[in-house]
């Protein structure tokens, strides 16, 4: 019971001009009043012009403490600001990828790959698709030389049998077996 009064009074506490605004849709409101309740700068989201998903991502970057001022744009949709607002969290040169030429399945890619401390220059360009970043940063992870199939023209497909296989030398190679030269004619 008491925790029902507790909530009531920080409502009541809470100044709800801020949100109480038609231009605003219920959902919208909701992300602002939680802004107030979590005691964030409410004023750097609340416009209309951010949907209530983009609000609660700028939401969750001022909770965070990262500097929000990089993607509360709405130039930037809410998927693109949870890849910027994760890759503020921690701690990596997010200005690589935060650009809304990139789709956020791209930035998620260039995120990764920037976490597991690879050099994502070699696909963080907009000529790659999402799977094809993704095999190239796996292939970087693996330690592999992807130069071998970092090239639009391969199909994420192709770039993952070229990788299995550059992967399989290379493990077998660290056994201390013979690898036979797989002909990659193929692809």
């Amino acid at each position: 019971m008491s925790n029902a009064r507790n909530r009531i009074r920080i409502k009541k506490e809470l100044d709800i001009s801020i949100y109480a605004d038609p231009k605003f849709d219920c959902d919208q409101m909701e992300q602002i009043r939680l802004g107030l309740e979590s005691k964030v700068d409410v004023s750097i989201y609340a416009d209309p012009t951010f949907d209530c998903n983009q609000m609660e991502q700028i939401r969750l970057g001022l909770e965070s403490k990262v500097d929000v001022s990089i993607y509360a744009d709405p130039k930037f949709d809410c998927d693109q600001m949870e890849q910027i607002r994760l890759g503020l969290e921690s701690g990596i040169d997010v200005p690589i990828y935060a650009d809304p030429k990139f789709h956020f399945s791209k930035m998620k890619q260039i995120r990764l790959g920037l976490e597991s401390k690879v050099d994502v220059s070699i696909y963080a360009d907009p000529k790659f698709d999402w799977c094809q970043m993704e095999q190239i940063r796996l292939g970087l992870e693996e330690g592999v030389d992807v130069s071998i199939y970092a090239d639009p023209k391969f199909h994420a497909d192709q770039m993952y049998k070229i990788r299995a296989n550059l992967y399989d030398q290379l493990t077998n190679s660290a056994d201390g077996k013979s690898t036979s030269t797989t002909s990659m004619s193929s692809f």
